[in-house]
């Protein structure tokens, strides 16, 4: 077969090169539109289910939220374990299926058992199924600052300007802000005054009620055009709440203001933030798990600079704490520099022993070329450009040219062979015939290297599915490389050999060197096999054994230029004392030289979407 492809390539020079051309073209386009992410795609089929509850303490949320969905979750098909989380106020449970159940259907699976769930829950607690997310979702956290500002106002400008222009980014999974205060109405009940003009809580609660809220009462005709009626009472004026009727007494409306007090005022936060040593409302934006990581944070950069413009006086939105791209354009960058590195490297050694520019260049063409076809495959199969899959190129980088070399070593050499016959052969039938020689050897290293990876894809759970990448990536494009070695490689040398000067100059003095150095080795080996059997045993025996020494670890260190540090407190230490401890960590750690912004959070965030509520206390 392997006959049959040089001799078709030999036969269709033009077209070979063609194909050539149009694979460079293509892979060109593939690598600037193929996604890229920090990681594989490591997302099992995970639903998430938030339930809060306001007040009650983590066992009354274990015992009479939590536990009821876990049951509840039991049993579906697919699944694999269930986590959960109670907490004062806030109820978490993580359902897990297995890597082959598609999302959606997880989801329609949790939706189903929780519908039925609903009924054991306390009254008012709504489970709520958070958005479809990544493991490594979180792309971007955003800090909001404005030393003067009222955190109310800057709670409500992230909560209703900032999170929803960004979610409104093709690919924004989540936007959940963190830090400042929400802004409540408080109303307190003098409890004397409602005696006297016996007011009962009850009324008083109906009443509030219905405040903020609008309501329709059908259609009207009059003079042939139809009215519609409605009932107004949505706003946000503390003057319409005060005034507020909560009964009639001897015909005379008893307005909210008599009987309580009321003002806006903080809602009980469960949360806080900070950035550089200063109250701040941090946003972390998280993805979903198809989007491109490096095309949506350029997305939410253009959505923040519009965001900043637009800002009151004093409130900034463009502080970035962490932004994942950092990292991907610096494994981007990392590959390229090793790409050059390599290319120049392998230059440099096919120069010193083929001493020829025309081989030298032919053998390198298959670098780019198998890394171009690697990403069009890539592309086919749906796979990312990522830490692991471009690890793989550049263990390969190295290997890519070998079989090439080895080609155009062995062409070059029956060329020169050619020309000192008295009746030289047509140089393309020495091309096919020095290919041939040569093929079974070049097949045969590269099916043993590609066995070497095979028990990388049967490795299972979270490993395999990290690690399975780096393999694909190394074995397709070294098979990509031998079949460049087969088509183009002869084609080149077809087109670039036969008639070079060099063909007529025989090894250099470099290589006869080396050839004499390694004959008298070899002499001496077989002569007395004795010591490199006892050095290789030797050695075999050291490596072994230090086996057990060596560091371990379920991934290499990645110098991603942030540390995230976590405080471990005393339990029941309250949430103003824990920030006013992380806010001192925050001036200490940017006192450090090389730390150029420190962002904390401290608890949790709120869950609701809709933070402007009425609270009677």
């Amino acid at each position: 077969m392997f006959g049959f492809l040089v001799n078709a390539s030999l036969r269709s020079r033009l077209l070979v090169l063609f194909a050539a051309v149009i694979l460079t073209g293509y892979g060109i386009y593939i690598q600037r539109h193929i996604p890229v992410d920090v990681f594989p795609d490591l997302n099992k089929g995970i639903v998430t289910v938030v339930t809060e509850a306001y007040g009650l303490a983590p066992e009354e949320v274990e015992v009479l939220i939590t536990t009821p969905i876990e049951a509840a979750m039991s049993g579906s098909a697919g699944l694999t374990r269930v986590r959960t989380s109670s907490s004062t106020g806030l109820s978490i449970v993580y359902v897990e299926f297995d890597w082959d159940v598609e999302i959606y259907r997880a989801r329609q699976l949790v939706a189903e058992r929780l519908a039925l769930a609903e009924e054991d829950l306390p009254p008012n607690t709504i489970p709520l199924l958070m958005p479809i997310s990544s493991y490594m979702g979180e792309i971007l956290l955003v800090a909001m600052t404005g030393p003067d500002a009222d955190p109310m106002v800057m709670r409500e400008l992230a909560d209703w300007v900032v999170a929803p222009r960004l979610r409104a980014v093709v690919g924004v999974s989540r936007v959940v802000p963190i830090g400042g205060l929400v802004r409540q109405y408080r109303v307190t009940p003098n409890l004397l005054k409602m005696n006297d003009l016996g007011i009962t809580p009850q009324a008083l609660e109906e009443a509030v009620s219905r405040f903020g809220t609008n309501s329709g009462g059908g259609v009207v005709n009059q003079s042939s055009q139809e009215y519609l009626i409605r009932n107004v009472g949505r706003t946000r004026d503390l003057a319409d709440l005060r005034n507020l009727t909560v009964d009639i007494r001897d015909g005379h409306p008893v307005p909210l203001n008599q009987v309580a007090s009321i003002d806006f005022l903080p809602k009980q936060r469960r949360g806080d933030a900070g950035f550089n040593g200063q109250s701040a409302v941090i946003l972390s934006v998280q993805k979903q798990p198809e989007a491109d990581t490096l095309l949506l944070t350029e997305r939410l950069t253009d959505a923040l600079v519009g965001l900043n413009a637009s800002m009151p006086d004093g409130i900034k939105t463009d502080h970035i704490v962490f932004r994942q791209a950092d990292f991907i354009e610096a494994s981007i960058s990392n590959m390229k520099r090793v790409m050059i590195e390599a290319v120049i490297a392998v230059s440099i050694v096919l120069i010193v022993f083929m001493a020829n520019a025309r081989t030298t260049s032919i053998s390198l063409v298959a670098i780019p070329l198998s890394v171009l076809v690697t990403f069009i495959v890539f592309k086919m199969l749906g796979l990312t450009l990522n830490t692991m899959t471009l690890g793989g190129l550049a263990i390969a980088v190295g290997e890519l040219v070998d079989d090439a070399v080895v080609d155009v070593e062995n062409i070059t050499r029956r060329l020169r062979e050619n020309r000192r016959l008295a009746n030289p052969r047509p140089p393309l039938k020495v091309i096919v015939d020095a290919s041939q020689e040569v093929r079974s050897g070049i097949v045969y290293s590269t099916m043993i290297i590609i066995l070497v990876f095979l028990p990388i894809f049967a490795i299972p759970g979270l490993e395999g599915r990290l690690f399975a990448p780096l393999g694909l990536a190394y074995i397709i494009s070294i098979l990509a490389s031998l079949v460049i070695s087969i088509t183009l490689t002869p084609v080149l040398c077809s087109f670039l050999l036969p008639n070079a000067k060099t063909m007529d100059h025989g090894e250099t003095r470099f290589i006869q060197t080396l050839k004499r150095g390694n004959a008298w080795v070899l002499n001496r080996m077989f002569d007395n096999p004795r010591p490199m059997v006892i050095t290789a045993g030797a050695a075999v025996f050291l490596a072994i054994s230090m086996v057990p020494t060596l560091p371990r670890s379920f991934l290499p260190p990645f110098n991603e230029r942030s540390a995230l540090v976590e405080f471990l407190m005393q339990p029941g230490i309250s949430l103003e004392e824990s920030a006013r401890m992380g806010a001192v960590a925050e001036r200490m750690m940017m006192q450090i030289p090389e730390v150029t912004a420190v962002g904390r959070r401290t608890g949790r965030s709120e869950s609701d979407e809709h933070n402007l509520g009425v609270h009677v206390s």
